[in-house]
């Protein structure tokens, strides 16, 4: 057993007995109930994460620990996104024209409570690894596919040689030209990011990784460090980031997480509006609040801190990104718009043919511009009749 994996074992919790004995009784008056919201999706809270808990309450400690609401479905889905509906063989997602998602892993290092997919994940009879090759077949006769995201659980969590195994294979189906990784172990097991990791995932460029933080807490020390050695390995770094009521849901938060994530080479990606999932509805926040704080990001902070703000829409319908209103009118003469302080500002649009030949400027009597002048001195400073050139005339001008 590696000495992450024997951490991840022996020092995670995965009983509410545990956070009683850790936090006290008096948090979990109610712990039948609790335990039933508990068995409805898998629980583990990662060491690193543990360790992150302040208080009972605070933003870590909602991500993870079970809660009362979680029993309380309005509207909610099992399946939101309709992935089901959209997997042709199992494991396989295929929604996109050019991409598809394949779950290499049924397992987290920690289980986030607003998990989209928590109906299949921590089930390995779900996210069977034994199906692999129907997945392969599916990848490798689909010719449009040039992207393939693999996804869990956690593809992370598998070993070394099992990584190479399934990337490898990957990298040997000609038209898959991007390998992209989604994962939350940089945040959740930091020291599950070896050398030996970052030599098996090098080999297969261009190789990317999504990894996912929504506080800037997260950004641990130890994180920054898995981080670093994953950009020097020259793996591009993106982060998928679920805007949470409690937990990220004001401009000052996400601007610091997002500061953050930059200073340790990630590339803020995406903010989610949270899915509309069963169990999950007590972390949505408004479609308002995530615009405002994109308004409270660009021009505040550098554009290379600002994401895209999508909701992926429920059905099935892919993501939708959302912007806030920063154009008043367009028409044909001008654009009105208004700057990230509120300013005012008018851009006039180019003029159309009418107006061009109402300002006199006609078509030129060749139908392409040449990159000479007219009057062309033969490079001795005189034209073709042998007179010293005067003002050059552009063609067309």
């Amino acid at each position: 057993m590696t000495d992450w994996s024997k951490r991840l074992r022996e020092q995670s919790m995965t009983s509410l007995q545990q956070l009683v004995d850790r936090f006290g009784a008096e948090h979990f008056p109610d712990l039948p109930s609790l335990q039933q919201a508990s068995d409805n999706f898998e629980f583990r809270i990662s060491p690193a994460m543990v360790e992150l808990i302040k208080e009972p309450g605070d933003a870590i400690w909602r991500q993870y620990v079970p809660d009362l609401q979680e029993l309380e479905v309005v509207d909610g889905m099992v399946d939101s996104l309709n992935e089901d509906a959209d997997s042709p063989v199992p494991n396989i997602t295929h929604r996109y024209p050019d991409r598809a998602l394949f779950l290499v892993s049924p397992v987290c290092a920690a289980y986030c409570r607003f998990c989209t997919r928590r109906r299949k994940v921590g089930d390995p009879e779900k996210i069977p690894m034994s199906q692999f090759e129907s997945a392969f077949q599916y990848l490798e006769k689909h010719t449009e596919i040039r992207d393939v995201i693999m996804s869990g659980g956690d593809p992370l969590l598998l070993s070394d040689r099992r990584l190479d195994q399934i990337i490898g294979r990957l990298r040997q189906i000609p038209h898959l030209e991007i390998i992209r990784i989604g994962s939350r172990v940089p945040c959740h097991m930091p020291e599950r990011i070896t050398p030996e990791l970052c030599a098996v995932l090098s080999k297969y460029h261009p190789f990317f990784i999504n990894t996912h933080f929504n506080h800037p807490d997260e950004l641990t020390p130890a994180a920054v460090r898995g981080l670093g050695m994953l950009a020097d390995a020259g793996i591009p770094l993106g982060c998928q980031t679920v805007l949470l009521k409690g937990v990220n849901d004001d401009v000052e938060t996400m601007k610091l997480l997002m500061r953050k994530l930059l200073a340790a080479r990630v590339r803020p990606y995406y903010i989610y509006m949270c899915d509309q999932v069963a169990g999950v509805e007590h972390f949505k926040t408004s479609v308002e609040t995530g615009l405002e704080i994109i308004k409270g990001l660009r021009g505040w902070t550098s554009g290379l801190a600002v994401p895209h703000f999508v909701i992926d829409a429920p059905g099935g319908g892919g993501k939708i990104p959302l912007l806030p209103e920063y154009v008043e009118s367009v028409t044909d003469d001008e654009v009105v718009m208004r700057n990230f302080r509120g300013k005012r500002y008018v851009w006039k649009q180019p003029p159309g043919e009418d107006s061009l030949v109402a300002a006199g400027i006609h078509e030129p009597e060749y139908g392409f511009l040449p990159n000479f002048e007219v009057g062309s001195d033969n490079g001795n400073g005189k034209n073709g009749n042998g007179k010293k050139n005067g003002k050059r005339k552009k063609l067309g001008g």
